[in-house]
């Protein structure tokens, strides 16, 4: 069984190097919906003052066709240009988005780019102001991701951002296998069995007996090849994950309290030098 049998991450998560998981929930129909309002607001009100300063504008040089240019740049400007231009400046928020707490990423979690906002923004001309917002609402309703039309085109989807952090308490090292860790050599794990290892030990008391000794046992013959010498004989393959993890996580913070002390060493023997 490879790890990514086990190692299942949803569709809204997304994995470091380390193999951490972090979740980024899609924005709900309500928020989503509250923050196009907020941009339509925004939007309509440059529109109405772009207008009138259009319209002061072709009254003094008395030109029609200035004034049929002007209307056609002004809507452009509008509709397109601000809206492309502020998400790609600020990598995924709108007005409404940076109210609520929302952005707009990537369907693999990264930053959208120029071409993903240009996009969001031409289909959203269509599906929000032509169609007074009903594509876009039915859309978002019936996505999984929250997705209006604009984000399937552009390959992208709005998260919450304002999530607070919940990271599980690390498992503690069992103490008849502490002797066996502190002397044994770790490397490190390749990232889909480091993922599956933490989230197997994050739900063993959700698994009954049977499954937990399976997979602990698949985890096991895939983590043994990075440990050396092998665990004690009869072992219970839990416990031996347990001891892996803990151990790491205890040489890793050593390794930082070096690093540390290392480097006040050397910012004190700089400024005696410099004294």
């Amino acid at each position: 069984m490879p790890p990514s049998d086990f190692a299942t991450v949803t569709a809204d998560d997304l994995v470091t190097g380390e193999g951490v998981a972090l979740d980024l929930p899609a924005a709900s129909l309500g928020l989503r919906m509250a923050s196009g309002l907020i941009d339509v607001l925004v939007t309509v009100a440059t529109l109405i003052v772009l207008y009138v300063l259009l319209l002061v504008g072709a009254s003094v040089a008395h030109d029609e066709a200035l004034l049929g240019a002007g209307i056609v740049l002004t809507s452009v400007v509008t509709f397109l240009v601000v809206p492309t231009a502020l998400e790609t400046l600020t990598r995924g928020r709108s007005v409404g988005k940076l109210a609520l707490g929302l952005r707009t990423v990537r369907d693999d979690g990264g930053p959208i780019s120029f071409q993903h906002a240009l996009v969001r923004a031409l289909i959203g001309f269509v599906e929000i102001y032509a169609f007074s917002g009903a594509p876009a609402f039915f859309s978002v309703m019936l996505s999984t991701r929250g997705k209006r039309l604009g984000d399937y085109a552009a390959g992208t989807y709005v998260v919450r951002e304002r999530v607070p952090l919940r990271l599980p308490p690390p498992p503690p090292m069992p103490p008849q296998l502490a002797a066996w860790a502190r002397h044994t050599d770790l490397a490190a794990l390749p990232t889909g069995t480091a993922l599956a290892v933490r989230q197997f030990l994050g739900r063993l008391a959700t698994l009954d007996p049977q499954s937990r000794d399976r997979v602990g046992r698949a985890l096991l013959a895939h983590v043994a090849p990075y440990v050396a010498p092998p665990p004690p004989p009869g072992a219970p393959p839990e416990l031996v994950l347990m001891a892996v993890v803990a151990e790491r996580r205890e040489r890793d913070l050593a390794r930082l309290r070096r690093d540390d002390q290392l480097r006040g060493r050397l910012l004190a023997e700089d400024a005696r030098q410099q004294g």
